[in-house]
């Protein structure tokens, strides 16, 4: 009997997170956008020899390839934001797990987040910043369709060009020049 009840309450639970995940599915926006990622940018203005007289932007952001960056600044960024980057397949339970933890310790205020690399790609790009459940699962859906429609060197592009780094910087180029004056 008693196998018997755990493989109905195991159905049972499949049941339930596959009507779960077919229901905030119905209407998720298509990946595809993301690989024809083109955001705004720095428009340059330059004097007649050549210095710059200035710039016009709603987002700061100068785009750079990874092999333009430092070795160590995506590592960096990494080690912050999602240290198993390349072993998970867009979500990472055990830093959800961890994250729930911690918060429900804090008396169910935030105070970590669980989100990978992918998901604040999908989040940013394809998603709005509410903060609800379902928000978090549709992001989780995307995050993981994302992981198999582009590779993670093209997913940590776009993230490195994307994230906002303070004083209108969007980006890592454009938080160098603005932080430290340099590329």
């Amino acid at each position: 009997y008693g196998a018997l009840a755990l493989t109905t309450l195991g159905l049972m639970g499949a049941g339930a997170l596959f009507g779960l995940y077919v229901w905030a599915s119905k209407d998720l926006p298509s990946i595809t956008k993301i690989s024809d990622y083109r955001p705004p940018q720095v428009t340059t203005v330059y004097a007649r020899d050549g210095s710059i007289m200035g710039y016009f932007f709603r987002e700061k952001r100068f785009l750079v390839n990874l092999d333009q960056m430092p070795e160590h600044l995506p590592l960096a960024f990494l080690a912050a934001e999602d240290a198993r980057f390349f072993e998970h397949p867009g979500i990472d339970l055990k830093a959800i797990a961890r994250a729930f933890v911690a918060n429900m310790r804090s008396g169910g205020k935030p105070r970590e987040g669980g989100s990978t690399i992918t998901q604040q790609v999908v989040k940013r790009l394809l998603l709005t910043p509410e903060r609800s459940y379902e928000r978090k699962l549709k992001e989780a859906i995307l995050a993981y369709q994302l992981e198999k429609y582009l590779s993670t060197a093209q997913i940590l592009y776009i993230y490195l060009n994307q994230i906002y780094l303070g004083n209108s910087s969007y980006g890592v180029e454009a938080a160098a020049r603005t932080y430290f004056g340099k590329h």
